[in-house]
């Protein structure tokens, strides 16, 4: 079964597998791609929330998934400013 008639398909729905950010991989990153990853993570997260409140939320897991990247996402940028401002 491929993909595309998981639509067609009985049972219980298949989910992505929620990924995460390395906290490495974004202390790789400049500061203005930071603040464009945490633009992105509130834009996802706000539209998690909207399809929870709609009953179209799938995958619950991503939810604590965007809020923890979030999290990592904030505290290189604190680390990043309090390094810079050394």
């Amino acid at each position: 079964m491929s993909h595309g008639d998981l639509g067609n398909r009985k049972g219980p729905p298949v989910y992505e597998k929620v990924t995460r950010m390395n906290a490495s991989e974004l202390r790789d990153k400049t500061p203005d791609q930071l603040r464009e990853e945490l633009a992105n993570l509130k834009k996802e997260s706000f539209n998690l929330r909207f399809q929870q409140a709609t009953g179209q939320l799938e995958n619950t897991a991503r939810m604590r998934a965007v809020k923890r990247d979030t999290a990592r996402v904030k505290t290189v940028l604190n680390e990043k400013a309090s390094a810079a401002a050394e």
